[in-house]
């Protein structure tokens, strides 16, 4: 499998959990789905947004406060996916809502201890057993192609 087959496939395995929070919202049928297909690109962009602007900078100053100098690089990686999805999920749980019903109102306030618990678990459990192992897999193979670049020069 190419390299770029495997970000393409890491990120759309990311996108997996718009679906399966409208599914679980409003019902797995055909309508459900589709309408879901019509606002992913959006969701896209808000994502990368809050990922850049908001999850990056918290997360970049959390991280240093419960990671150790002896901690491993998975402990660091599982922690790092913790706190990114949290951040996430929280803000996307609102956004996600005011953007899929089409209208600003206080409904995902009012329903977020009911409806956040579900979308981390979606969330997180997604990016820890299906995301994070491409994505690894994807830099390993990346590496070592560099690496071989280097060796062959």
């Amino acid at each position: 499998m190419s390299l770029s087959l495997l970000f393409l496939l890491h990120k759309d395995l990311k996108y997996l959990t718009t679906p399966l929070i409208m599914g679980f919202e409003r019902g797995f049928t055909k309508e459900v789905y589709f309408g879901t297909l019509k606002i992913l690109p959006i969701m896209w962009i808000i994502v990368v947004l809050l990922v850049r602007l908001v999850a990056g900078p918290l997360v970049g100053k959390i991280m240093p406060k419960f990671v150790g100098q002896t901690d491993g690089f998975n402990a660091r990686v599982l922690l790092n996916t913790l706190l990114n999805v949290t951040v996430l999920s929280v803000c996307l749980t609102i956004i996600g809502t005011w953007v899929g019903t089409k209208t600003f109102g206080l409904e995902p306030l009012k329903k977020f201890f009911h409806i956040w618990p579900r979308n981390f678990a979606i969330a997180f459990w997604i990016e820890l057993l299906v995301a994070q192992p491409i994505a690894r897999f994807a830099m390993k193979k990346l590496h070592e192609s560099q690496t071989a670049k280097e060796a062959a020069q």
